[in-house]
């Protein structure tokens, strides 16, 4: 199966583009630099914004789309100014609803987070008034239009929402939680992530669902 995985230069991305050649699929990526990817014989590189003619060009030849895109920021620190448009997500679902099915593409599996949208009453005030005060709340926001924009479409989503990222290689299995059900832990690692939306697409599990997942 030949995929097309966004976001493959992130945190979360990375490693979401190495499990996916480990299992041997095919991948086609889109990033603003190629000189931040490994060559592979199963990688097809694209370079550049995902402006519609690129991102349908990248699509071509895919079964299913997996994003890892987020909204950027010029550190961790939550006041940090963006490095992506405040819409970025919102602005690449429109892209992706309109083109997938010219190029007969249902299957999508992408990030958000636990606390958008119906989530939100779930995670700790402390992290709401973050969210409420902070350049955090921005990508939290265009999330939730992401959200929306996937639920009103015809597309096979399934929207990935983790809990607080960590960097651990260690793998664990994963709990995954549907209206607070059972109450989410706190932490999750990045290759945890990576690992379920594979398992996801393998599965194909979660349709037009959006599981909260924590370890």
């Amino acid at each position: 199966m030949r995929i097309l995985i966004l976001g493959a230069t992130g945190r979360t991305g990375k490693l979401l583009l190495q499990e996916a050649l480990k299992q041997g699929y095919e991948v086609n990526i889109l990033v603003r630099d190629k000189a931040h990817v490994p060559q592979h014989p199963a990688l097809t590189i694209f370079e550049g914004q995902p402006a519609e003619a690129l991102l349908s060009k990248a699509m071509a030849g895919c079964e299913a789309i997996l994003s890892a895109l987020n909204i950027s920021r010029t550190s961790d620190f939550p006041w940090a100014k963006l490095r992506t448009p405040a819409n970025f997500l919102s602005a690449t679902a429109g892209l992706i609803i309109r083109l997938a099915p010219q190029h007969n593409i249902s299957r999508i599996i992408l990030t958000s987070a636990s606390g958008t949208s119906d989530t939100r009453d779930h995670i700790p005030w402390w992290f709401k008034w973050v969210i409420d005060n902070s350049n955090v709340g921005v990508a939290y926001r265009d999330h939730e239009v992401q959200e929306q924009l996937f639920a009103a479409s015809n597309l096979n989503y399934t929207i990935v929402r983790p809990v607080g990222l960590v960097n651990s290689a260690k793998s664990k299995p994963v709990m995954v939680s549907i209206n607070n059900m059972p109450k989410p832990h706190l932490t999750i690692s990045r290759l945890g992530v990576a690992k379920f939306m594979l398992q996801v697409l393998k599965d194909g599990g979660y349709n037009r669902q959006m599981p909260v997942v924590s370890y």
